[in-house]
């Protein structure tokens, strides 16, 4: 008897729920179990693990059906013929097998093992660029270790000049087919031929490069095109450069994950780009102009207003972080710090006291700024 919690109860669902109740009690479940959204339940993997197999099961007519009849235990590949009261036939490895038998190929209307052309995977890989090179943008080479076509065999896996043979078992097919009788009826099982692996063919002699595989792991550079303003967890997609195909088909994609590195100086808050500037506490009073570093080397004459205040933002138009696949360019955000001097000299005391003693109540003849400039001279 299986131990685990029934799948309409644990979708919350009646047992004639319609496949659209069904659905949508998954969804409920699935948000709220999710590991991500609810990372205060340490048994919330668990949980959305066991509701993803309910649904699996509920959503497909055919697999309730057989739940409906059997319960867990159909799908518990540990269970023998026998669990169903006998009558299976010698050779049954359990109900996995006959549930082959119902919906994993052959004459009852199952999917046939395929043998066409068939698209090569995709491959990703992870990538760390500099600050300046996200901003910018670059051209990259990079070397990639692939599986591709033999050249020595062109595919095939025989040495050139020896002979393919049709395979013996499968006559050609590339399949092996059995017809077993049921309680459900007579089914066929289609499975890959064991002799040729589904090829249909056999080799005498196989390549001495490959092994007889037809593919070898070759090592391969192709040029990557960073765009300018890319940010770190974007995906780049270069297309026909995952692993080949089979059998003639087109090869899968690679895709690129970027990672950016920070930068000592700089920050970026989206299209925007973000600087600290220092300046003494006269500069900030007077007003100055100061020139500054760019991002990438280049020099920006910053102007800084009377009384500029310590965390005043000064905006440079168009110096920020240049927008994809865009003529546009975000700001440079330039925040402003007031340094106090730690030690003045004499002088510099008594200026600043000349100064206090003008700023005390009842003098109001000059602005803050003219007096400073007349203290300092």
């Amino acid at each position: 008897m299986s131990t685990k919690r029934d799948y309409y109860e644990l979708l919350g669902v009646s047992r004639n729920a319609t496949p659209e109740e069904i659905k949508a009690a998954y969804r409920k479940m699935a948000r709220k179990y999710h590991p991500d959204v609810n990372r205060e339940d340490e048994n919330a993997s668990e949980k959305f693990k066991e509701i993803n197999d309910a649904y699996e099961v509920l959503s497909d007519p055919q697999k309730r059906s057989v739940y409906d009849t059997y319960g867990h235990d159909a799908f518990d590949p540990t269970k023998n013929a026998g669990g169903f009261g006998g009558g299976f036939g010698e050779g049954m490895g359990g109900f996995g097998d006959i549930f082959d038998l119902l919906f994993g190929g052959g004459a009852g209307g199952g999917r046939r093992p395929k043998s066409g052309p068939q698209r090569g995977a995709d491959r990703e890989l992870r990538m760390e660029i500099n600050f300046e090179d996200a901003v910018f943008g670059l051209q990259k080479d990079i070397e990639i270790t692939r599986v591709e076509q033999c050249e020595h065999c062109h595919g095939n896996g025989a040495e050139p000049g020896t002979p393919i043979k049709t395979c013996t078992t499968c006559q050609g097919s590339g399949q092996a087919r059995t017809v077993q009788s049921t309680p459900f009826g007579r089914f066929e099982t289609v499975r890959p031929c064991t002799k040729c692996g589904g090829e249909g063919k056999t080799i005498e002699k196989p390549c001495a490069e490959c092994k007889g595989t037809g593919k070898t792991r070759k090592n391969r550079r192709i040029e990557v095109r960073i765009p300018a303003g890319i940010d770190s967890g974007s995906r780049l997609r270069i297309q026909g450069e995952g692993e080949q195909g089979i059998k003639g088909g087109p090869p899968g994609d690679l895709y690129i994950s970027v990672s950016v590195k920070p930068h000592a100086t700089f920050k970026r808050d989206g299209y925007t780009l973000i600087t600290t500037v220092d300046i003494d506490f006269i500069q900030a009073a007077l007003g100055s102009e100061l020139e500054i570093d760019l991002l990438g080397g280049a020099k920006h004459k910053l102007s800084i207003p009377e009384g500029t205040q310590p965390g005043d933002v000064i905006t440079v138009k168009g110096k920020g972080i240049p927008y994809l696949h865009s003529h546009r360019q975000g700001d440079l955000k330039v925040i402003i710090k007031v340094t106090i001097p730690k030690k003045l000299t004499k002088k510099q005391k008594e200026l600043l006291q000349a100064f206090h003693s003008d700023e005390k109540p009842g003098k109001k003849d000059k602005g803050l700024i003219d007096k400073m400039k007349d203290a300092m001279g």
